[in-house]
């Protein structure tokens, strides 16, 4: 197929036709004026020949529609950057067989999901020994040992366990994300670690369905996982970027004490 990639557009019926299918609520009661003014909507948001294809009274004062056009606009997909999670993702059994040879002792993980929130699915399906989607969580990983504490985990908390335990991870799962909530939060956490003088020594992982590596990395965190993330995508990072500090820690002890170290 012969994709022109300076210029994409939505796929509906045939290549690059630009149809597409978006859903929302307004605030008012469903009427044909309420139809009417979802049809204006999709067309100020770049659409033609927009027809309303679904409408449905959701409460007294609310209506959700569903609406169908052609998008008059394209991307140009090559001038696109954006930052990606540095790993190549492992199996499982690749990844136990890494931390063995490359680390030589168990790597200890604590997670949460702090703050108000109080939706653990996404952090049991990371840590939880049952794991998510076929694949074994990081409680059933011989080479990891991994602290879930739950939800409504405040900041303070999580950092405490993280110190007690020498913790070589901080997970933070945030799902709830009103008024960029989670944004007030992951910030405050990444200022405890900081103002606790550990950084430099503990990764920074956030999960949630609205979060993005590059969300992650404007935060000050090392990753960030979203969603359609797997146990193994956690735990390979997890494992590379240890390794890799490993690896740095020393080379930069060769170079300050180059008589104290082997070659």
């Amino acid at each position: 197929m012969d994709v022109n990639m300076t210029r994409i557009r939505p796929y509906g019926d045939t290549l690059d036709d630009g149809y597409m299918q978006l859903s929302f609520t307004l605030p008012v009661p469903l009427c044909a004026e309420a139809r009417k003014a979802a049809e204006i909507l999709a067309e100020k948001m770049g659409l033609e020949d927009v027809k309303v294809v679904y409408a449905h009274s959701i409460a007294d004062s609310f209506s959700f529609f569903v609406v169908y056009g052609r998008c008059i606009h394209s991307v140009d997909m090559t001038a696109i950057e954006i930052p990606k999670v540095d790993a190549d993702f492992m199996s499982y059994e690749e990844i136990n067989k890494f931390i063995e040879n490359r680390i030589g002792r168990r790597i200890v993980v604590v997670a949460a999901c702090t703050g108000t929130d109080a939706h653990t699915v996404g952090i049991d399906a990371i840590i939880n020994m049952k794991g998510y989607r076929g694949e074994y969580g990081l409680e059933r990983y011989p080479w990891f040992t991994a602290y879930n504490l739950g939800s409504q985990v405040p900041n303070e908390d999580l950092l405490a366990k993280a110190i007690q335990v020498n913790a070589d991870a901080i997970l933070v799962s945030q799902v709830v994300t009103q008024k960029n909530i989670h944004i007030d939060n992951l910030t405050h956490l990444a200022e405890l670690v900081e103002a606790e003088g550990i950084r430099d020594r503990v990764l920074l992982i956030m999960g949630g369905p609205r979060i993005s590596h590059e969300l992650a990395i404007e935060l000050g965190y090392d990753a960030g996982f979203g969603p359609g993330t797997l146990p193994s995508h956690v735990g390979s990072f997890i494992a590379q970027a240890l390794a890799q500090s490993i690896r740095n820690r020393r080379e930069q002890a060769r170079e300050v004490y180059p008589c104290q170290t082997n070659p």
